[in-house]
């Protein structure tokens, strides 16, 4: 039998996390983290297959998450999956539109998601 894919969900928004894992958790393995340097310390530790990364959280945002993971040799295969409502929420942030750009994220899904496009992009990567 084939083993699950671990997917990391690394997002601020306690709400967000549990519906997205209720989605993902009857084809994945599932683990929450709900900041980024959590994230970034689960990560080290599991080893996920995919991670699945908000842009815009407290303390350290997901483009630094992100460029951390992606120097990391050993987390650096790692595919990451920006999950974000960051271009309805640019005015909310300090963060500059160009830090997206220079990222080498796998994809970008806006949010909000369906359950069935979320399903479909996970499986891509996972």
């Amino acid at each position: 039998m084939k083993k699950r894919a671990r997917v990391l969900l690394i997002d601020d928004d306690p709400d967000f996390l549990e519906t997205t894992k209720m989605v993902l958790q009857g084809k994945y393995d599932v683990s929450m983290a709900s900041n980024g340097e959590e994230g970034l310390k689960r990560a080290q530790v599991e080893r996920p297959d995919v991670i699945l990364l908000d842009v815009i959280m407290p303390l350290t945002d997901g483009f630094t998450v992100a460029e951390c993971l992606k120097r990391d040799p050993q987390l650096s295969k790692i595919p990451v999956l920006m999950l974000t409502s960051f271009s309805e929420r640019v005015s909310e942030t300090t963060i500059p539109v160009s830090r997206g750009m220079s990222l080498e994220a796998e994809d970008y899904i806006p949010k909000p998601v369906t359950p069935d496009e979320l399903l479909r992009r996970v499986g891509k990567w996972a």
